[in-house]
């Protein structure tokens, strides 16, 4: 019984440790927004960076200039990230 555990607390040992750098590499991506950059969020909204104050982000999507303000945390992926390959 003993050996069959070892490899279960293994696999999950892995898996936390990956889980951590993965949520540590969306945590750094989100601080290092700046405006101007191309954002995508959580819900799949494609828009531009228009101004940052403190935990929320305004951006711009389309032609017609619409401004939304969502919580830091909402955005997925940057696109500097992208263009980076990551």
């Amino acid at each position: 019984m003993l050996i069959m555990s070892v490899p279960i607390i293994a696999i999950f040992f892995v898996m936390n440790r990956s889980e951590k750098k993965k949520k540590q590499r969306m945590m750094e991506m989100r601080s290092q927004l700046a405006v101007g950059d191309e954002i995508t969020t959580n819900g799949g909204i494609h828009g531009k960076v228009v101004s940052i104050k403190d935990d929320y982000i305004t951006f711009e999507t389309g032609e017609d200039r619409v401004r939304i303000k969502i919580a830091r945390w909402g955005i997925h992926t940057s696109g500097k990230e992208d263009k980076d390959g990551k």
